[in-house]
């Protein structure tokens, strides 16, 4: 059916910028704040119409330098980025992509590894790559087929050795009750061992290992040097009442957590688990304890990611409304749904609470055939501000500064049209990060793309180098004391 285009606000100028243990549970009810009128700068904003059909539009401190189109037989839904040194590694749902970008104007692809299996969320550390497989599989090979749930089936992490980027060898696999959504690595006390902890959700017991409630987390530890000894060490349960139960229709009861992002030299993490977001003490690796949780039963749905700040002193949390397949970027759904809320961290060991501070959403209308929501995203290492760039699908690319808790403002932002001017087909930055200078997104349908910020308030981060890259995984460097 065919849509009436409606008017979005534009950047135009140059632009300002646990075993389960102690659980302390704080709810902290969100209170209503209007985020699209805390995001834009003032005169900086007009008004203009959604763009056309692939028509790209930005800001003028943000422009695209590359696009790699996705090949068969990687030319599934993309996902999820991680980097190390001149290589980016590219999850897409039929295996995964290792592009060189050491010239980033002009990426290539180093090698592809069909190995179907979604939606193959990616991370690597040294010699090593994992894989997260959610879907119920024949068996744990690369040749595998989906088959219909049964107690016969397979879902987890795999490892590859990637010391050989032309040519990654399978090494081992590990299932996981419930499967692997996401993944998070998070280093042991010595560089002799990683774990991984696997988020995954089941609302129903079709899922082998998996029987509702599902409440834990799977956590993997990885010997670095003898990785096929790989192994399941733990199932902590985090929600031991249950978790938040639910709104049929409206809000995503807990069972389970959709992503983990660790804060490893704080010994914290922080949870994105449904129907509640949750801070974590991981000082024991192996027995993560829950110290505090909110929930915003106003108006988040599905708790999907987590981000820290530099400092350890805020979490962003996100709301995938929709599951990222709607389009909910627009005045019928407002600018509380379907966005980020930043909540202050405050207080001292386990007496430490998340505060909310206000929400953020993109100044900019989609059209209705655009799928359109808070996704993955990551800071940029500036010295002094909170500063954070985000994919948003068909919502495109946004970068935008939280140094004030209570007034987010977006800086920049990049996106393509619609795919389809009469229909909604899904598409979009699904993951969008700054690495080593440059921001690199990976578009579900149209590849990898990546861009260059020009901005007076990010300008240090180019001297920043990173060795290695996974976004759920943070170091903190430049954080504010």
């Amino acid at each position: 059916m065919s849509r009436s285009r409606t008017p979005r606000s534009r950047w135009l100028g140059t632009l300002s910028l646990a075993a389960a243990g102690l659980l302390l549970t704080t709810v902290v009810a969100a209170a209503p704040h209007d985020a699209r009128a805390a995001t834009t700068e003032s005169n900086a904003v007009t008004t203009a119409d959604i763009p056309g059909v692939d028509e790209i539009r930005s800001s003028p401190n943000l422009r695209q330098v590359a696009n790699l189109p996705k090949e068969a037989p990687l030319d599934a839904t993309n996902s999820d980025l991680a980097f190390q040194g001149r290589y980016a590694f590219a999850g897409n749902y039929n295996g995964f992509v290792i592009y060189d970008i050491s010239r980033p104007s002009a990426p290539t692809v180093v090698s592809r590894v069909l190995c179907p299996g979604s939606q193959n969320d990616i991370s690597v550390h040294g010699d090593l790559l994992f894989l997260s497989t959610d879907s119920p599989r024949s068996d744990d090979s690369c040749d595998s087929t989906r088959v219909p749930s049964s107690e016969t089936q397979w879902e987890g992490i795999k490892i590859f050795d990637i010391s050989d980027k032309a040519s990654p060898r399978y090494l081992k696999s590990v299932q996981t009750a419930c499967g692997s959504h996401t993944h998070t690595l998070v280093p042991g006390r010595n560089s002799a061992t990683m774990y991984i902890y696997v988020s995954s959700y089941g609302p129903s017991d079709t899922y082998v290992g998996c029987p509702p409630p599902h409440d834990s987390i799977s956590i993997v530890k990885v010997p670095v040097h003898r990785p096929t000894d790989a192994a399941v060490v733990a199932m902590p349960n985090l929600f031991p009442d249950g978790g938040f139960e639910g709104v049929p229709g409206q809000k995503s009861a807990t069972s389970g957590c959709h992503d983990i992002t660790a804060y490893p030299s704080k010994n914290l993490a922080a949870g994105a688990c449904m129907g509640d977001g949750i801070l974590m003490d991981i000082s024991d690796r192996e027995a993560p304890r829950v110290i505090n949780r909110v929930r915003d039963t106003e108006n988040f749905a599905f708790w999907h990611s987590a981000t820290f700040n530099n400092a350890g002193t805020k979490v962003i949390f996100t709301d995938e409304l929709g599951g990222g397949g709607a389009p909910t970027c627009n005045d019928t759904i407002g600018p509380n749904r379907g966005a980020d809320a930043i909540y202050d961290i405050v207080g001292r060991g386990d007496r430490r609470t998340m505060v909310f501070g206000s929400y953020f959403k993109i100044p900019r209308e989609n059209a209705d055939t655009e799928n359109c929501v808070a996704h993955n995203g990551s800071l940029i290492p500036v010295f002094g501000r909170d500063i954070m760039v985000q994919a948003w699908y068909q919502g495109g690319i946004s970068v935008w500064d939280f140094t004030n808790s209570a007034s987010p403002r977006e800086i920049a932002y990049w996106e393509r049209g619609p795919l389809d001017g009469e229909n909604l087909i899904g598409g979009g930055s699904w993951s969008a990060y700054w690495y080593n200078g440059y921001i690199y997104s990976n578009d579900m349908v149209k590849g990898l793309d990546v861009l260059k910020l020009t901005d007076w308030r990010t300008w240090t981060a180019n001297f920043v180098r990173y060795p290695e890259l996974n976004v759920q995984t943070q170091s903190g460097r430049f954080g504010r004391r």
